[in-house]
Order: structure tokens, then C-alpha cells, then sequence
């Protein structure tokens, strides 16, 4: 596989070739490649992560002065959630690098945009390892900076938990309760499927990388489900 395609789409030139090459490998493909060299690409999520959103937090901080916490929180979670990230890493052609198991491989549903989000961070903290801060935040600067207007403009920072519960009361009035049904993954990676309830009805479920992203997943499909949209 040619990396150096990859390098040149993203204008970043590694010096340790291996980091860049870790960060698309997921756990999966090691099972049935025991021979690999190198480790999976959880590490370098994990670190990823974290500069991610210091990069982020620091952006919207001086982007928006007057802005309070509440909304400069609501605009950093929709620009670091999993679509958000998976749509990136999609536009970086990173689907074409990723190193996984055969099952893996042939599913292009909700699991594939986790791997892809979870790839976006680790790329991140490659860069981050390879490069220092500056070069990662340029690189987070260059795919996700330009979608903030956008994204306020389009509203797509809105808690859907808390305008799903509004109407809810409202229409129905029933306070809508969240559980947890499945959790799968390590414990520093774990994806979560929580329930949203009316009562005792399930009305539909949202997944997550965190329990928090789920529900805000669960609540947006209900509010579709519904026609509850605006």
C-alpha cells in the first residue's frame, strides 16, 4: 500500500513512516496477521483525541469571544462527534489505507464510520508524534475549521436530547428516559447503543463513543421518527 499518496493529499511528509501506517491499522487486522510488526492504531486515537480537542476548544475559544461555555460546548461536540469525523476522514480517501480483518472489510454500515472516526484521531496523533502541535493543528485546521459556519448555520449543534425531550413533553407528556442495551469494545474504546423511551416504549436506538453521543444520536432519530423536525 502507497502511503505516500496519503502523505501528499494532506501535505505532510512523515519522518517515521510507521506511525503513519499504525494509525489505519485496526485491531482486527492484527488477529489475522499475527506477523505485523506494528501495533493497532488505539494509542494513537487515544492521544489523537486529546489534541483534537484541545485544537478545537482553543479555535471556537478565539473564534468567538462573546460566546458563553454552553455554546462554545454544544459547537465543539458537533465538529469532534463521529460523523463529523468519519465524513472527514472519507474526504481524505482514508477508507483505501485502512488495514482490517476481512469481516471488517466488508462492512460499510455504522461500524465502518467509528473505524474511520477512530483513524481521523489516530492520524492525529501520528502527526502530532511525528511533527509536534503545530503541524496537527494545521492539519485539523485544514479539514475541519471551514465547517463551523456551516454548522451554526445550519444548526447542526443543536442538543437534540433536550429539544427531543421539549417536544416530547409536549406532545405526549412524557419525559423521555435513555438506556444503555448494548456496549461493545475496550474500555478506552467502547461504542455504545442506548434505547430512548417513551414510558415503556422503545421508540428507536442511537449508537455512540461515548453514552452521551449515543443518546444525542437516539434523540435525533426520534425526532425524524416522529416528523417532529422544524
Amino acid at each position: 500500500m502507497d502511503f505516500n499518496i496519503f502523505e501528499k493529499s494532506i501535505a505532510i511528509e512523515f519522518n517515521n513512516k510507521d506511525l503513519l501506517r499504525q494509525a489505519f491499522i485496526h485491531r482486527s487486522y492484527l488477529n489475522e496477521n499475527k506477523n505485523t510488526k506494528l501495533e493497532h492504531n488505539e494509542r494513537l486515537e487515544f492521544l489523537g483525541d486529546a489534541v483534537l480537542e484541545l485544537v478545537i476548544t482553543d479555535y471556537l475559544y478565539n473564534k468567538y469571544p462573546d460566546k458563553p461555555e454552553g455554546d462554545l460546548t454544544a459547537y465543539r461536540s458537533a465538529l469532534v462527534n463521529s460523523n463529523t469525523l468519519a465524513t472527514a476522514a472519507e474526504k481524505l480517501g482514508v477508507n483505501s489505507f485502512m488495514m482490517l480483518s476481512k469481516g471488517e472489510a466488508k462492512d460499510t454500515g455504522r461500524a465502518r464510520q467509528f473505524i474511520l472516526a477512530n483513524a481521523f484521531e489516530a492520524i492525529i496523533g501520528a502527526i502530532y508524534i511525528d511533527s509536534g502541535y503545530d503541524k496537527a493543528r494545521d492539519f485539523v485546521a485544514s479539514q475541519l475549521f471551514d465547517l463551523t459556519d456551516d454548522m451554526i448555520a445550519e444548526r447542526k449543534f443543536i442538543d437534540s436530547k433536550s429539544f427531543f425531550q421539549e417536544l416530547a413533553q409536549e406532545k405526549t407528556a412524557i419525559t423521555p428516559s435513555y438506556k444503555i442495551i448494548k456496549e461493545i469494545g475496550p474500555d478506552h474504546n467502547k461504542v455504545f447503543t442506548v434505547g430512548v423511551y417513551l414510558k415503556d416504549d422503545l421508540v428507536t436506538t442511537g449508537e455512540g463513543k461515548s453514552k452521551q453521543e449515543a443518546e444525542q444520536d437516539a434523540a435525533q432519530k426520534a425526532i425524524q421518527l416522529k416528523g417532529w423536525e422544524v
